[in-house]
């Protein structure tokens, strides 16, 4: 799972966007390399919680908005991005708000107290529908507030970097720029995609296994998965935090190379990493019991209509975190 940063340059509705200062800056400094090699896009809806109609008791515990979020990628097209807040008990308790950490240019803008978020994956199709649901069946409890898209984003490859661009225009309520999102993701080695990828792979065996079309009876084991399953064992949770650490110190060298002031930036945020970490756990109980049950999760019958259900919710939380806009 590919470790990212996003970085987000506001813009005013009349003003010329921060794009071409980015492209100009990339292609100034990294020369031979700043070619686009692909084109890429997204869109995201935000929804909120709506206000309750009666008034605040003097022991009422002081409310914090609640978001739903809607996000599809091009190059994740298998599968859409659910962001949901989380129904808490302790309601009254303001939650860890640092979740998009301004850089040290930008002005210092209160962000608001919200309650813990849930991300979850849906089939691609199925978002614009679970929208309208929400939209319409739903609508005393979420109003909508705003949809963002990227239309035409480049893509870069320079060095261990993929560098993707673009300008973010809100199309509803009313259309306008908001400004220019860059993100930043590490393509070298990295322990977290080693993890994912062994994952992947299990999972697949599983599936064979379990297929009546493929030939053998699924017991046998490839030569190498003595060592394949020794690598878990030796990693620890803390392991993938200190990766994600280092990793995010080499993404933020990367961008202060760039000299953009203003920006917002949205890499370690809450539950970054999670996923990793669970798989990491998955491959450590099946190490010690022996037995291949990684592919017996809730994600098993996805394996042939989607590869990798958890593909790119890091970097979907980060989007998420930036195009809140503190509404």
């Amino acid at each position: 799972m590919p470790l990212s940063g996003v970085f987000f340059i506001p813009s005013n509705p009349n003003a010329a966007t921060a794009l071409g200062t980015v492209t100009e800056r990339l292609t100034s400094l990294f020369a031979d390399e700043a070619t686009p090699v692909s084109r890429w896009a997204l869109e995201h809806k935000l929804m909120r919680d709506t206000p309750s109609c009666l008034p605040p008791s003097g022991t009422q515990r002081p409310a914090f908005p609640k978001f739903m979020q809607f996000l599809s990628l091009t190059y994740y097209p298998n599968h859409g991005f659910i962001y949901t807040s989380q129904q808490s008990d302790n309601a009254g308790t303001a939650p860890d708000t640092a979740a998009a950490t301004p850089s040290s240019s930008q002005s210092t803008q209160a962000t608001p107290a919200t309650t813990p978020m849930v991300m979850t994956t849906v089939p691609l199709s199925s978002t614009g529908a679970l929208y309208q649901h929400f939209s319409y069946a739903c609508q005393p409890f979420w109003c909508h507030r705003h949809t963002v898209t990227v239309p035409n984003g480049v893509v870069y490859e320079i060095g261990d970097f993929r560098v993707r661009v673009g300008d973010v225009r809100q199309t509803q309520p009313a259309v306008r720029m908001r400004g220019t999102v860059v993100e930043i993701e590490w393509r070298g080695p990295s322990l977290s995609t080693t993890l994912s990828g062994l994952y992947q792979s299990q999972r697949q065996k599983k599936a064979a296994a379990h297929n009546p079309y493929t030939w053998g009876n699924g017991d046998e084991d490839d030569d190498d998965s003595g060592i394949d399953m020794a690598f878990p064992d030796s990693v620890e949770e803390a392991d993938i935090e200190a990766e994600y650490a280092a990793t995010t110190s080499l993404i933020r060298e990367f961008w202060a190379k760039l000299g953009i002031e203003g920006a917002r930036e949205a890499i370690l945020v809450p539950d970054v990493g999670k996923e990793v970490k669970e798989r990491l756990r998955k491959l450590k109980q099946q190490g010690k019991q022996g037995v291949d049950r990684v592919g017996q999760d809730s994600s098993g019958p996805q394996l042939d209509e989607d590869p990798d259900p958890d593909a790119g919710v890091d970097v979907a939380r980060q989007f998420m975190e930036i195009f809140r806009f503190n509404r």
